[in-house]
């Protein structure tokens, strides 16, 4: 709902330098404002509009003060919660694996339900009128992705190519076009002759008449996904991350659910992730290497 469910903003986008090299100061487990941030997978201005309803909630229910920060990219997101910088986050699944492989102490407590269920799906798309018609056709093609830690935008529908014999840089080529709505229009423009994003996304677009839904076509569809997670530092004092994950899955604005394409929250745990650790394995993605 990643990839999807984009809401956050910072007031003052431009004054969150979130590529850093030092570690912030020592955090605090009970601060006076919170730092909500969610994962950039579509165009930021769309985050800032959705933004202001989810703040006035957590503002109430949490009696604190929260500033609601969308991040340039991926990696700043992850490098933002590695060094302290926000204290929870709306992380993609992979964008989640990634970030505990550099912060092990940050804990997921939320996911989104969406038609009842804690998943969703990836899809790869075409262009109607192009030539190509089926998953083969891509082989020799340049096929986009959205950015490298993106979920549904890149690991799963290279994943799904690989396993239908379709091995990247070998079978055909790539590039990386940050957010899903990029890849959709990409593919529409004809830049690239394929594109993987959210399938959720996708539908989205096509709603909002951001893409010709009749000149782009859904070659394939992942299997589930599990949701993108909400986590949480593991520094935070016992009786705030309660409140925390409280506010989240007592949540029944449907205005606010509606930003997350979500129904509601439920309760998960790093194990839930695991799919995605074996996934990155099978196309042989060293995260520990990840450049974030």
């Amino acid at each position: 709902m990643m990839e999807r469910r984009t809401f956050l903003f910072a007031a003052t986008v431009g004054a969150l330098s979130l590529r850093f090299g030092a570690a912030s100061a020592q955090p605090a487990p009970n601060p006076a404002r919170l730092r909500v941030a969610l994962l950039p997978d579509e165009n930021a201005s769309t985050i800032i509009q959705n933004a202001a309803p989810l703040k006035a909630y957590l503002e109430h229910t949490l009696a604190k003060d929260i500033e609601l920060v969308v991040t340039t990219d991926y990696s700043s997101m992850i490098e933002a919660m590695r060094f302290g910088r926000i204290e929870v986050a709306y992380f993609g699944p992979l964008s989640y694996v990634l970030a505990k492989s550099k912060a092990p102490e940050i804990e997921p407590f939320a996911v989104g339900v969406s038609k009842g269920s804690p998943t969703y799906k990836s899809v790869i798309i075409a262009r109607t009128d192009g030539g190509v018609k089926s998953l083969a056709d891509i082989k020799g093609k340049l096929v986009g992705f959205g950015d490298f830690a993106s979920t549904s935008s890149h690991l799963i529908p290279r994943a799904l190519l690989a396993r239908n014999g379709l091995i990247g840089d070998t079978d055909y080529k790539y590039v990386l076009l940050g957010a899903h709505d990029a890849v959709a229009r990409a593919v529409q423009s004809g830049q690239v002759q394929a594109g993987g994003l959210s399938q959720e996304i996708f539908k989205s677009l096509v709603a909002k008449g951001s893409i010709d839904g009749d000149k782009l076509i859904v070659l394939a569809e992942s299997d589930p996904i599990p949701n993108y997670p909400i986590t949480m530092q593991g520094y935070l004092a016992p009786e705030l991350k309660s409140a925390i994950k409280k506010a989240f899955l007592e949540l029944n604005d449907k205005d606010i659910l509606k930003t997350f394409r979500a129904e509601a929250f439920v309760a998960t745990n790093d194990h839930a992730y695991d799919i995605l650790r074996e996934t990155a394995k099978l196309l042989e993605l060293d995260l520990a290497k990840f450049k974030g």
